[in-house]
C-alpha cells in the first residue's frame, strides 16, 4: 500500500510500518494504482457501467477459485480497485465471538502486516469502537465524526476522510470479518451496492474453504452447557479405579538345575539338541580333552620318575648314612606327583557332563557353545521340569507401581492373543536390575491361578498388574505429573 502518492507528507510513516518481509506473496493487480477516470460523456458512462459489471463478472469466479485463505484475502484488498475506486483497503477476520475485536489480516499493496504497528493497532481499537456502536450492519459509512474521541486524532493520521465497512456474513449470519475501504471522495450509493454484492461473494468464497463452524457454533452455544460439560468432567475425573501397569512377561522354568561349567576349557562337543528331554546320568555336553589328557600323561610320567628315585636312595640308606637325609624329601616329592596325577585325573573325569535331574534341556543352540572357551561356573544349560513354571515379569521403573502380595495379574500371551490367563504375584525385587536392552526394571515372579494346558516354557506377553484402587485423574495424569515433578525438582 503506497499512499505517498495519495496521501500529505504527514503519512508517508505510517503506512509503510506495515511492512513485513515475505515469500510467496500472491501476486497484486497490475493497476493498483490506477483509479477509473471520470466519466465525460452518457456514452462514456454506459461505457463505464459495462466495465464495471464485466470486472464484477471476472473477480467472483477469481474469488471461487483462490487456493487458499491467504490468496483470498490479497485478492479481496487488491483486485478490489478494479472495480471501486478507493486508496486504501483493510481486511479484517472475526474475532471468537461477535463482541470480541476483528484482527487485521492484509493490506492493499502491503505483503505482510506488522501486528504491532501504529496503524494496525488503530484500525482494530477504531472498528471495534464504531462496530460496538453500531452493530453488524449489512454495509456501513464511517467517518471520522462517529470516530470516539480518543481515536479521532488517528483518523486523521492513518485514514482518508471517507470509509466504506462491508462485513463478510454467510448465509446462516455467520460473521467472518470484513473490508475496510476508503477514499478521499463520498461513496455513491451504487459503490456501496457493488461493494457489498463483491463481499458476498469473498465471504462464500473464505467460508467454503474455512469451514468455519466453530464461530458459529460458538455464537449459539449456551454457556450453561460448556459449565454442564465442564462439571461431568470433573465428576468422572473422581471415579474410582484400580491402578494398573503394563510389563513384558517371560513362562520360565521354576527351580530349574542349573548346567555349570565345572572347569576351565572348551566345548568340543553337545551330544543333547536345545529343548530335549534328557535322563539323570546323561551325558550332555563333552570337554576338548586334548590339553587335559596330556597333563595326566605328564604328571603319571612324573609320579614314576619320583617312585623309582624314592626306592633308588632307600636302598642307598642301608649302606651309606647320607642318603637317610633325602628320603622324607624324596617321599613328600612322591605324595606331590601322586595329588597332581589325581588332579589331572580328576579334571579328565569330568570332561564329560552328565544330567543332574530327569527334565527338559534348555539352552540357545549348539552353535552359540561348541568350539566357545568357558570359565568355571559360568551357566551353559538348564534342566527344566515342563510341569513347573512360572510367570517372570520386568517390570520399568518408569512404569513402576506400588505392588501388593498376591496382587491380581492377567496375562496376554502372544502366542494366545485371545485369550486371557489369571495369575498371581509371588514375589517383588526391591532393587532394579539391567536388562539386556540397557532398561532398568524390577523382576517380579508371578504363578497362574490353574496351570494351563496350553502354555510352555519360553512363550512371552504383555502381564497387566494391578495395583491399589486410584481415581481416573491420577490413572490419566500419572505419568505427566511424575515429569513434571522431576523437572521442577520437588
Amino acid at each position: 500500500m503506497r499512499n505517498e502518492e495519495h496521501r500529505p507528507t504527514a503519512h508517508l510513516g505510517t503506512t509503510t510500518e506495515l511492512l513485513e518481509p515475505t515469500e510467496n506473496a500472491p501476486p497484486l493487480s497490475a493497476k493498483a494504482d490506477t483509479a477509473a477516470p471520470p466519466p465525460t460523456s452518457t456514452s462514456g458512462l454506459a461505457s463505464l457501467e459495462f466495465q464495471a459489471l464485466f470486472t464484477l463478472l471476472q473477480l467472483e469466479p477469481q474469488a471461487r477459485m483462490a487456493q487458499s485463505i491467504k490468496e483470498l484475502h490479497f485478492l479481496a484488498v487488491n483486485e478490489t480497485r478494479r472495480l471501486l475506486p478507493y486508496r486504501q483497503a483493510f481486511l479484517f477476520k472475526a474475532g471468537a465471538n461477535l463482541k470480541s475485536r476483528c484482527q487485521l489480516e492484509t493490506a492493499s499493496s502491503v505483503p505482510a502486516i506488522r501486528r504491532d504497528a501504529p496503524l494496525t493497532l488503530w484500525l482494530e481499537q477504531t472498528l471495534h469502537a464504531l462496530r460496538q456502536k453500531e452493530g453488524v450492519p449489512e454495509k456501513q459509512l464511517f467517518s471520522a465524526d462517529e470516530c470516539p474521541p480518543d481515536l479521532k486524532n488517528g483518523w486523521k493520521e492513518f485514514s482518508f476522510p471517507h470509509v466504506l465497512w462491508c462485513p463478510f456474513i454467510l448465509p446462516d449470519k455467520t460473521f467472518l470479518g470484513g473490508l475496510w475501504l476508503a477514499k478521499d471522495t463520498p461513496w455513491q450509493d451504487s459503490e456501496a451496492t457493488i461493494a457489498q454484492r463483491l463481499c458476498d461473494t469473498y465471504a462464500h468464497a473464505w467460508g467454503a474453504m474455512a469451514r468455519r463452524k466453530r464461530i458459529s457454533l460458538t455464537q449459539r452455544t449456551s454457556r450453561k452447557w460448556l459449565w454442564l460439560a465442564l462439571f461431568t468432567g470433573l465428576i468422572a475425573m473422581a471415579i474410582p479405579v484400580r491402578l494398573s501397569t503394563l510389563a513384558p512377561v517371560e513362562i520360565v522354568a521354576r527351580e530349574p538345575a542349573i548346567v555349570s561349567a565345572p572347569m576351565d576349557g572348551m566345548i568340543a562337543e553337545i551330544l543333547v539338541p536345545p529343548n530335549t528331554r534328557v535322563g539323570k546320568g546323561q551325558v550332555i555336553f563333552q570337554y576338548d580333552d586334548t590339553d587335559l589328557r596330556s597333563q595326566y600323561e605328564v604328571s603319571e610320567h612324573n609320579l614314576t620318575k619320583a617312585i623309582a628315585e624314592y626306592r633308588k636312595v632307600t636302598q642307598q640308606a642301608f649302606a651309606a648314612a647320607e642318603s637317610d637325609a633325602q628320603v622324607p624329601l624324596l617321599r613328600a616329592e612322591v605324595q606331590l606327583q601322586e595329588t597332581e596325577r589325581d588332579y589331572a585325573l580328576e579334571r579328565l573325569e569330568h570332561v564329560a557332563v552328565k544330567a543332574t535331574q530327569t527334565g527338559l534341556l534348555l539352552y540357545s543352540d549348539q552353535s552359540d557353545w561348541v568350539g566357545r572357551p568357558i570359565k568355571t561356573g559360568e551357566r551353559i544349560m538348564e534342566i527344566a521340569d515342563p510341569e513347573k513354571i512360572e510367570l517372570k515379569i520386568d517390570v520399568p521403573v518408569n512404569d513402576a507401581i506400588a505392588l501388593q502380595d498376591r496382587a491380581a495379574i492377567e496375562i496376554f500371551l502372544d502366542a494366545k492373543p485371545l485369550d486371557t490367563y489369571p495369575a498371581t504375584l509371588i514375589r517383588a525385587s526391591y532393587q532394579a536390575v539391567e536388562l539386556p536392552e540397557h532398561i532398568l526394571a524390577y523382576r517380579v515372579i508371578a504363578k497362574f491361578h490353574h496351570r494351563p494346558s496350553d502354555v510352555r516354557i519360553g512363550w512371552r506377553g504383555t502381564a497387566k498388574i494391578y495395583g491399589d484402587q486410584t481415581t481416573v485423574f491420577f490413572l490419566v495424569f500419572r505419568r505427566p505429573l511424575s515429569a513434571i515433578r522431576q523437572y521442577l525438582g520437588w
